[in-house]
């Protein structure tokens, strides 16, 4: 990386991985971990209020996926810096990789940017992120290990000015087989509302991490999206690991048992 590129990172690493040598077959990705931001664009012209909000990173799912990779020996990678300076679940040519709005907040930074800027971004926060991811899974493969790509987001209870019941959402791509698998057993429970495909979908292009690592390598993969107003807190935080650590670790095992996702294959 140029040492311009280093000094606007002011020394802080955009990609956390915790238990690197986790033994479960699953591999947690966090997106939207953080809302750090390089100290050279400042708050990109919006209130620290506003940097607090879930416009600026997904609340709860950093804890969540953290408490979820301990119970599950799982590891687990999560982005730093905030969507609103690159979102890491999207490719450099989406138009939402850098957004100019957000849920009625515009980022007077974001607008009129330079495709010069644009790719300076993507090099300083998606860049090494999604390498981590790759070198990772390139190391399992290497040893005969098998992996399972679960991705951790969190979504707000109204957006838009819609009202949202959801609790959980689960939302796959081209790979339907693990979402299938997870929505069947979070059936099960009744005390909590779940959906296929909400309060996204491939259609709104949230699925890009699914497609590079999971669905691009043959990998079972699958995004679990919990409203954020049920984890923003240590109670919420438990009940919903609870709630996720045996579907989690139930439904890897069920989809690599199938045999459909061989070890030779991945």
């Amino acid at each position: 990386m140029p040492e311009s590129l280093e000094r606007l990172l002011s020394e802080v690493d955009p990609v956390i991985v915790k238990n690197d040598d986790g033994s479960s077959p699953v591999l947690m990705i966090c997106e939207h971990a953080g809302r750090l931001l390089p100290k050279s664009c400042g708050l990109l012209g919006i209130s620290e209020a506003a940097m607090a909000s879930h416009i600026a990173w997904d609340i709860g799912a950093a804890s969540l996926s953290q408490i979820l990779a301990d119970r599950l020996d799982a590891t687990l990678v999560m982005q730093a810096y905030s969507r609103l300076y690159f979102d890491c679940n999207r490719s450099l040519e989406a138009p939402d990789a850098i957004v100019k709005e957000n849920d009625g907040i515009t980022l007077p930074e974001n607008l009129n940017l330079s495709a010069e800027q644009r790719s300076e971004r993507c090099d300083l926060v998606y860049k090494p992120f999604s390498q981590s991811i790759s070198e990772i899974i390139d190391s399992r493969t290497h040893i005969g290990k098998s992996t399972v790509i679960v991705t951790i987001h969190s979504f707000t209870p109204v957006y838009r000015n819609q009202i949202r019941d959801l609790e959980l959402g689960i939302i796959h791509d081209d790979c339907p087989d693990l979402a299938g698998i997870i929505l069947r057993m979070a059936n099960k429970d009744k005390s909590y509302r779940t959906a296929m495909n909400q309060p996204y979908s491939a259609a709104d292009r949230v699925t890009h991490t699914l497609i590079t690592h999971g669905i691009n390598r043959g990998l079972p993969n699958v995004m679990l999206e919990v409203r954020n107003d049920l984890i923003d807190n240590p109670k919420g935080l438990e009940i919903w690991a609870d709630r996720l650590q045996t579907i989690i670790r139930d439904s890897a095992q069920e989809i690599l048992s199938s045999g459909k996702y061989s070890k030779k294959s991945i």
